[in-house]
């Protein structure tokens, strides 16, 4: 009879997924992958559709603005990190990040990647968007960020925006 294997150590393997999960957040993304004109767009799944599209339009205030125009790649990200860091503690739920289209860059957009590929690894961002025109278009990108004790002030209800049955009054 022979004995079971003992079940393998899986202790190496989740300190290699880590490992690597934190160098493909320290590499560059692709610069060219992103068009010239190509819109950035995420959202967390706790944050409704519509609220997506209100952002795109450019229907939230926005209460503070970060250039990164003619940083380095680590100056921007390490602005762009202490920056969401303040707003979220100033409570602003809506901020800018102007990183440019990458036009007069030789590699691309480079500081639109570096913007998209933060964003999406930071907790506290509920969605982001590129600007509308008038705030920028492509060349700037709209962020909602979590409130305070982590709430996102979304009510999955009332975003759905079901008719309510009103009752008449009688005197």
């Amino acid at each position: 009879v022979e004995a079971p294997k003992p079940r393998p150590d899986t202790r190496r393997h989740d300190e290699d997924e880590a490992e690597a999960l934190r160098e493909t957040m320290r590499q560059p993304l692709d610069a060219l992958a992103y068009a010239m004109g190509e819109v950035l767009e995420f959202r967390r799944d706790e944050v409704p559709m519509p609220t997506l599209k209100r952002l795109k339009r450019g229907e939230f205030a926005v209460q503070d603005e970060l250039d990164l125009h003619r940083m380095r790649v680590d100056e921007a990200e390490a602005a762009l990190r202490v920056f969401l860091g303040e707003a979220r503690r100033a409570q602003f739920p809506c901020v800018r990040l102007v990183h440019g289209k990458g036009l007069r860059s030789e590699a691309g957009p480079v500081l639109k990647a570096l913007v998209d590929r933060v964003l999406r690894h930071r907790g506290d961002v509920l969605a982001f968007a590129s600007a509308p025109p008038a705030q920028g278009g492509t060349g700037a990108t709209l962020v909602l960020l979590r409130g305070p004790c982590g709430r996102t002030g979304f009510n999955r209800r009332r975003a759905a925006r079901r008719p309510r049955l009103r009752r008449s009054r009688r005197r």
